[in-house]
């Protein structure tokens, strides 16, 4: 007959956890009889185990299983059919049809979507395929059915059937930078932007544009950097970024942040400003109730005094981690959210006077260069790396 001792020291010091009392310490020892054949006793041994094991469970303290703080986020990351090194650049969907859409990126990269941005799937353009060219996609809007898309080499794509087909429309070689949006507008009509400040309109399918700005931006600084336009003397000719308003006002930076202009419609051209910031600027735009936000390198945050288009910004607290913001996109005329290096993401509930940091994307490896909020229920966020998060409400 074999005989099998099992030693408990206290409950407590068995699953790891010491008592503040050294006489707490017992030992407790249970004898089991194991025979090579069952029998009544060994019946009873093993009944009298397994109520004793029992009763020694039902006596330990009962402790609640240790949670990892999750934090609460109103995002999630939707994974694309990608190379992980494409950046995503610009999204937009079908009025008539809110859950077809389509997503631009680097390398040639056009994703669409027929149920809302849950799924993508690769899109094919033939008529975008035909030359060696591994095509940048910048922007895609929509109007009504009307599609366009521009990109760079040199590039435009026009739909009339809310993307089912794409038309190449021919453009002359001697337009001035690089397309970097595009904007429909109305029936067959849409205003176009390239990074060295010049802007087309059409009404015609794209066949014919209309100059709306009469001189370059190096000419008008050539012409007020007497004014005392600071930095305009390293002007390099182009933009770094550009953002247009729901009312068709224009904000850009120059390439090196030094300062940066504004256009309205019917204006001759562009306006320079003066930064009213020490650091250079990272990117500008529109807030929901028409002022401006400023973001300048190394994650500080401004906004722009009253709503109309002043060159006075005071700066609000962000919890940025030193990491660069690189966009803001506004949900209503109170939320907006904040998205810049390493996954930073930032909201406000206000209008922008009190930000606080969302952790959902802290472990993502990426940038986030891109916030865009298709209607107060439809966002999503546009990162490097093919990351791509939607906005759950």
């Amino acid at each position: 007959m074999a005989t099998l001792q099992f030693t408990f020291t206290d409950p407590t010091s068995f699953f790891g956890i010491r008592s503040s009392s050294p006489s707490s310490s017992r030992t407790r020892s249970l004898i089991v009889k194991a025979a090579s054949s069952p029998s009544p006793d060994f019946s009873r041994t093993r009944r009298r185990f397994i109520a004793e094991t029992a009763a020694i469970s039902v006596s330990l303290p009962h402790f609640a299983p240790a949670k990892a703080e999750e934090p609460l986020s109103e995002w999630e990351r939707v994974y694309l059919p990608i190379d992980p090194g494409v950046v995503l650049l610009d999204i937009a969907f079908v009025p008539d049809d809110p859950n077809h859409g389509f997503l631009l990126g680097t390398r040639q990269t056009i994703l669409e979507t027929k149920d809302g941005g849950n799924t993508w799937a690769p899109r094919s353009i033939p008529s975008a395929e035909d030359e060696d060219f591994n095509y940048r996609f910048n922007s895609i809007s929509f109007k009504g059915k009307e599609g366009w898309i521009v990109g760079k080499p040199a590039i435009l794509l026009y739909t009339a059937d809310a993307g089912e087909s794409w038309e190449r429309i021919p453009l002359s070689a001697e337009l001035p930078g690089d397309m970097v949006y595009i904007k429909a507008t109305g029936e067959k009509s849409a205003e176009m932007v390239t990074d060295e400040g010049a802007i087309y309109v059409t009404a015609n399918r794209g066949y014919n544009w209309r100059a709306a700005v009469q001189e370059t931006v190096s000419a008008t600084l050539n012409r007020t950097v007497s004014s005392g336009i600071s930095g305009a003397s390293y002007y390099t000719g182009t933009f770094n970024t550009v953002n247009r308003s729901p009312d068709g006002r224009y904000v850009a930076v120059s390439s090196r942040g030094n300062f940066y202009l504004t256009w309205e419609p019917g204006q001759p051209f562009w306006q320079p400003h003066n930064r009213a910031v020490a650091r250079r600027i990272q990117n500008m735009g529109w807030r929901a109730d028409g002022g401006l936000w400023l973001l300048v390198r190394g994650g500080g945050l401004y906004l722009s005094k009253g709503t109309g288009l002043t060159e006075e910004f005071e700066e609000v607290p962000v919890q940025s981690r030193g990491f660069g913001i690189l966009d803001v996109g506004y949900r209503s005329s109170d939320e907006a959210w904040a998205a810049g290096g390493s996954g930073i993401l930032l909201r406000t509930t206000n209008g922008g006077k009190s930000w606080i940091r969302d952790k959902a994307a802290d472990n993502i490896a990426a940038n986030l260069y891109s916030v865009k909020f298709i209607d107060d229920k439809k966002g999503f966020v546009l990162g490097n790396d093919g990351v791509l998060l939607r906005y759950l409400g």
